[in-house]
């Protein structure tokens, strides 16, 4: 049975640590794995090497229990949109980060105020993705500006509660870029 992918998909699909007992073949399967650290995110532990280091994976995981962030890769430990998608997500997770981001002004801030909901960051991955992608230096540039100027918002807002207007935050990040 640990070789039926079937058996293995609907096992971790009801309990995402069962993907221990999977074969390894199981284990190096985007989808079982992907099915295992969406409903328990800890379950990255039990991943193959190849898939702890996996983009989409990782960031399933993070984004069910930051702490998972533990069983990422090195790689993914020093990238700073996974750590902070982890630690908006469980404060605790900052510690799993490579020690250069446990030293971000940002992520600490965010890791102390215990926001226990990455959803927030997690909307600026696509403007991330799209970012990474740009060739133009200066335009680059004033992207991850507006890009940190928004995650400071977002840290602003659940410092200062209803009194921070949110909204003009990000327009402000947005004008600033252009």
């Amino acid at each position: 049975l640990k070789n039926d992918r079937e058996v293995v998909l609907a096992a971790v699909a009801q309990h995402g640590s069962a993907l221990e007992y999977a074969s390894e073949t199981l284990k190096n399967d985007r989808e079982v794995v992907l099915a295992a650290v969406a409903q328990h995110g800890w379950a990255l532990a039990f991943a193959s090497a190849e898939l702890k280091n996996d983009r989409k994976v990782v960031l399933a995981a993070v984004a069910q229990s930051g702490s998972a962030l533990e069983y990422a890769s090195e790689t993914l430990k020093n990238d700073r949109d996974f750590v902070l998608a982890a630690v908006a997500q469980d404060a605790s997770a900052l510690e799993y980060a490579s020690e250069t981001l446990q030293n971000d002004q940002i992520l600490e801030k965010v890791s102390n105020l215990n926001i226990g909901n990455s959803a927030a960051f997690l909307a600026l991955e696509p403007l991330k993705t799209k970012l990474k992608q740009e060739t133009n230096t200066e335009r680059k540039e004033a992207g991850s500006k507006m890009i940190l100027d928004m995650e400071t918002a977002l840290v602003s807002h659940y410092e200062q509660g209803e009194d921070f207007n949110f909204e003009q935050a990000f327009k402000q990040a947005i004008d600033t870029a252009r």
